[in-house]
């Protein structure tokens, strides 16, 4: 996944002359050498991960183009001041930063963030995808950097008490795969977004709502008169899209994902917008 470009020489040429001056400030050879090679070890660490970045081709020379639908909080979302925020753009910019590339955030409809990579419009899709054999055949796929849960919202009152009564009912989702797997086409009505999903759950034209767990809190909590069952329905890894014939920058992302993932920064991501219980 990596490659050694002149950015790598001048940090260890950096880390040299930093271990000489320890040793003529009064530290011990030994300890100077331990510094160096510690300093080494993360120089190159970081380096390898640009030295990819170095030959990768974007959309756009020097940014790095997410394609998203910013209706799934707190994954992605508007912010009154019209700015998107969220777990995958907080997760897109440490990767555009790792790679020493601009971030640029393209809004649009699902269907079409995911077409936007498979044309070579955008460079990673990110909307809380989850990785399917459908989409695997037209797109590439990064290692997983999150886990959803689908949960399933009714009314209060409602007959449904577990997952095994959402048979023979109505059910609308934003993850039809799932559903319609489980309970048939005919019993599940597909939805572009969660808000429009709970809308018809309030209208009564769906008996219950199943969509992920982080959005569905936040549905939940501004809907009086609606609840989560106990229960989940299923659990997904997100993962990133980005064009098929793209191999060097799927492996660059993958470099990111891991050495974010191993530094913490992923799980403070995650914390920031999902509060322990």
């Amino acid at each position: 996944m990596k490659k050694i470009s002149r950015r790598s020489f001048l940090a260890a040429a950096a880390v040299s002359a930093a271990a000489l001056a320890l040793t003529a400030c009064g530290g011990s050879a030994s300890t100077a050498s331990s510094a160096a090679a510690s300093s080494v070890a993360a120089s190159s660490e970081a380096a390898s991960t640009s030295a990819a970045a170095a030959e990768l081709t974007t959309v756009e020379a020097g940014k790095l183009t997410m394609a998203t639908y910013a209706t799934f909080p707190p994954y992605e979302m508007t912010t009154d001041a019209g700015t998107i925020e969220g777990i995958d753009v907080d997760t897109a910019q440490a990767i555009a930063e790792k790679l020493g590339l601009e971030l640029q955030i393209d809004d649009m409809d699902f269907d079409a963030a995911l077409l936007s990579v498979q044309q070579g419009k955008a460079d990673i899709a990110m909307a809380g995808i989850t990785v399917t054999d459908e989409r695997m055949a037209v797109m590439s796929f990064s290692d997983s950097y999150a886990t959803g849960i689908q949960s399933v919202i009714v009314p209060e009152g409602s007959d449904i008490a577990s997952v095994d009564d959402l048979a023979g009912k109505k059910i609308g989702t934003t993850g039809y795969l799932y559903c319609s797997d489980d309970f048939g086409e005919d019993a599940v009505v597909a939805y572009d977004n969660g808000l429009t999903a709970v809308q018809a759950l309030n209208n009564g034209q769906v008996d219950a709502v199943v969509i992920d767990n982080e959005p569905a809190k936040a549905y939940v909590e501004s809907n009086p008169g609606l609840k989560i069952l106990d229960t989940s329905y299923a659990e997904e890894d997100y993962a990133i899209g980005m064009n098929k014939s793209n191999t060097a920058l799927l492996e660059a992302v993958n470099a990111a994902l891991e050495e974010l993932k191993a530094d913490g920064t992923l799980q403070a991501i995650v914390d920031k917008y999902i509060k322990a219980e």
